[in-house]
């Protein structure tokens, strides 16, 4: 058989049927986009969801709206001992300590006796006031003679008048050393005694001047001591101060009457209400602080000097945009509510959080006063909402 040779007519046909075949191919891929498009813009908002009537009986709305609010100030702190409620005590001679009769921790009362000191400067006082006493009686004799005898028409009134002076200044005398055995501690009847005794009594009793504990001796058996030194500190601890530095551009938060927390970690965080009693008026120029001493009751003694504590203080109340801490949905490290579109219609909105206080947490973006969000059931819209996502 002969072979049939390729025309120019027969290769163009089989050129025109694959230019057909092409456009068909194309035209069928126009075709499927436009079928997929309606597809999309058919797609749902995940964002918002539509919750039964049954799962809207377990969910309960909340208004967006603004509370009263305070921020709290944590100031460091120590425990100090209520000077009201604190002596300091010591020797009111020059003396050798011949006794001690209170020890350290111990409790005392007032007018009890801590020590006890031989001192020769007491005795030479008492020495003066007997012999001034003497003077008196002998100076007073002196005078009533004279008045005898100027009765008598013995001596002139001029005689009298000086034996009068002399008695003057003998009770001036006796004055003087009483008034020197007060300074030097005794009492006004051991004086009185020693006026009638007429014997010197060396000791001087070193005397507690209010009711407290014991909370610094420093003196030992045979030490001698000047009036100067302190022996003894006594305090009530049965009250203490609070005493914290307040930075100067926070003072306008402190006002003075104001119940505040004391938090002493020593005790195991424990905090104890307290009111401020005290601000100082003066900056302290290096630290740029003012001090700030409030009174807290210590009736179980547990709170101890020295202690370090935390001093809370609220500011003054400020409006806020807040919302219950329930209503707040968390997710990927991002705090959402979801607010109400239309009854049982709700959309996931993200927000911003700001501090807490009490059961509330302030907005700072993402939602307006006024607005509806779900409050307690946000926890099962947002199930129901996972749930919606996955169909």
């Amino acid at each position: 058989m002969t072979a049939q040779p390729i025309t120019t007519h027969h290769f163009f046909s089989k050129n025109l049927l694959l230019a057909f075949c092409m456009v068909g191919i194309m035209l069928t891929g126009c075709s499927s986009k436009e079928e997929v498009a309606p597809t999309k813009a058919k797609a749902k908002d995940v964002d918002i969801v539509d919750i039964s009537n049954q799962l809207a009986k377990q969910v309960t709305l909340h208004t967006t709206g603004k509370i009263e609010m305070r921020d709290t100030m944590r100031l460091p702190g120590t425990i100090q001992v209520d000077e009201q409620r604190m002596a300091r005590i010591g020797a009111s001679v020059t003396g050798r300590v011949k006794d001690i009769e209170a020890t350290l921790g111990q409790k005392v009362s007032n007018g009890q006796v801590l020590a006890t000191l031989n001192s020769t400067e007491l005795a030479q006082s008492q020495l003066v006031y007997i012999k001034a006493a003497q003077q008196i009686g002998l100076q007073t004799k002196a005078v009533n003679r004279a008045k005898l005898l100027q009765e008598a028409d013995v001596i002139g009134s001029a005689e009298l008048q000086r034996r009068e002076a002399e008695l003057s200044a003998a009770q001036a005398d006796l004055n003087a050393a009483r008034d020197q055995l007060i300074v030097l501690g005794m009492s006004e009847s051991a004086i009185d005694k020693l006026s009638k005794s007429g014997q010197i009594h060396s000791y001087s009793n070193v005397v507690s001047r209010i009711s407290g504990n014991v909370i610094s001796r420093k003196v030992n058996l045979g030490q001698v001591v000047q009036p100067a030194e302190e022996l003894f500190i006594i305090a009530d601890l049965s009250h203490v101060w609070v005493v914290a530095e307040v930075p100067e551009q926070q003072i306008d938060l402190i006002q003075i009457g104001e119940e505040v927390l004391v938090e002493i970690p020593a005790l195991h965080n424990k905090q104890y209400t307290a009111k401020l009693i005290y601000e100082g008026d003066v900056v302290n120029p290096e630290t740029r602080t003012v001090t700030v001493r409030c009174d807290i009751e210590n009736a179980n003694r547990e709170i101890k000097p020295d202690m370090l504590v935390s001093m809370l203080i609220k500011s003054s109340p400020t409006s806020k945009l807040a919302l219950p801490l329930q209503s707040i949905v968390r997710e990927n490290d991002k705090t959402y509510v979801y607010v109400q579109l239309a009854p049982n219609k709700f959309r996931l909105r993200e927000v911003e959080l700001g501090p807490e206080y009490m059961d509330m947490v302030t907005i700072t973006n993402g939602i307006s006063e006024g607005e509806v969000v779900v409050n307690d059931g946000a926890f099962h819209v947002n199930n129901e909402r996972k749930i919606k996502e996955l169909e």
